[in-house]
């Protein structure tokens, strides 16, 4: 029957989830050209988005770690990782100068990730760019299907928990 009606998979192409990660996918290499564009981030940080070494992870890791730092496995359970990959992506990160690990404050053996002066700039053109990569899809749809479509993403990540 597949066989028969090419379009009977049509379906594969246009579900919701689909559409959602087309959208991500265009939203972050939106981020990462304007990062690539802004001159307060970091030319060394700047350059390896460029050259897309920056892949969708490391901005995950943006959007997760908070300015003044986390544990490394509160920030796995935030960005939906095991320890031992965000352990890994924070290597690199490490080595590229983005973040550093330092001494817990009530426990000196627990580690804290923490930005660097270069991922802290790093951190606020992120915020620049997500910004400016929004104001951009809402003038691309309008305000008001911008709006509906925030809180219908609000409702939605809000319900997962209840929609397993």
């Amino acid at each position: 029957m597949l066989q028969n009606n090419p379009h009977a998979d049509a379906w594969r192409q246009t579900h919701l989830g689909q559409l959602l990660g087309h959208a991500l996918r265009q939203f972050d290499q939106r981020v990462r050209t304007l990062m690539v564009q802004d001159a307060a981030v970091p030319l060394a940080l700047s350059n390896l988005a460029e050259r897309d070494k920056v892949s969708a992870a490391h901005l995950h890791i943006t959007r997760h770690l908070s300015p003044q730092g986390d544990r490394l496995t509160d920030l796995a359970d935030r960005a939906g990782m095991s320890k031992q990959a965000m352990a890994d992506l924070m290597d690199q990160c490490e080595a590229w100068g983005l973040v550093e690990r330092r001494p817990g404050p009530l426990d000196r053996r627990a580690k804290r990730v923490c930005y660097t002066a270069s991922g802290l700039q790093w951190y606020q053109g992120f915020a620049r760019a997500t910004a400016q990569a929004e104001a951009e899809f809402t003038a691309a749809v309008g305000e008001e299907v911008a709006t509906v479509v925030r809180i219908a993403l609000e409702m939605y990540g809000a319900d997962a928990g209840r929609l397993a």
